[in-house]
């Protein structure tokens, strides 16, 4: 603020008056600026050390261990897609995603493909069923098996 505004506002103000309001002002901006100059000083500071960073070469440890972790993330991400990619043709066409090893989507439809139609050719015809529950009939006095591992059981291990 000038003085020429404050009289124009004030015109009966005295010189004294004035003076103190032209000194407190005056503190004010002086205080204002000097922080200001503080803070230049501090960006200044850490402009420079920033600068110095950029310059400084890299420090090669950091450097190895850096491009260690980028290796680790992309071999995570490559993998985790390929899950993701085999359990969807797993979904499309029922065969199990742990027998899917392709990595591209048609080289796992066919390699499902192909699982399907060997599973189909190799299926066995099954069991026969044993209708009796595995009895001996027709032996002239034999029990069944289920019989002679009871009295063998109460032979060897009898209650007490």
């Amino acid at each position: 603020m000038k003085r020429t505004d404050i009289t124009a506002l004030f015109p009966e103000i005295e010189k004294e008056k004035l003076d103190r309001i032209m000194e407190l002002n005056g503190a004010d901006i002086n205080a204002a600026r000097a922080e200001q100059d503080q803070l230049r000083e501090q960006l200044a500071a850490a402009q420079n050390e920033l600068k110095a960073l950029k310059d400084k070469p890299a420090d090669n440890g950091m450097a190895a261990q850096l491009q260690a972790v980028t290796d680790e993330l992309t071999a995570l991400k490559l993998a985790n897609s390929l899950r993701e990619l085999r359990e969807r043709v797993s979904k499309e066409t029922g065969v199990p995603a742990s027998l899917l090893t392709a990595e591209s989507e048609e080289a796992c439809k066919a390699q499902a493909e192909s699982i399907k139609a060997y599973a189909k050719d190799a299926q066995p015809a099954g069991y026969p069923r044993i209708p009796d529950g595995g009895e001996v009939h027709g032996t002239a006095g034999a029990s069944a098996t289920r019989d002679k591992f009871a009295d063998w059981m109460q032979e060897n291990f009898p209650a007490k």
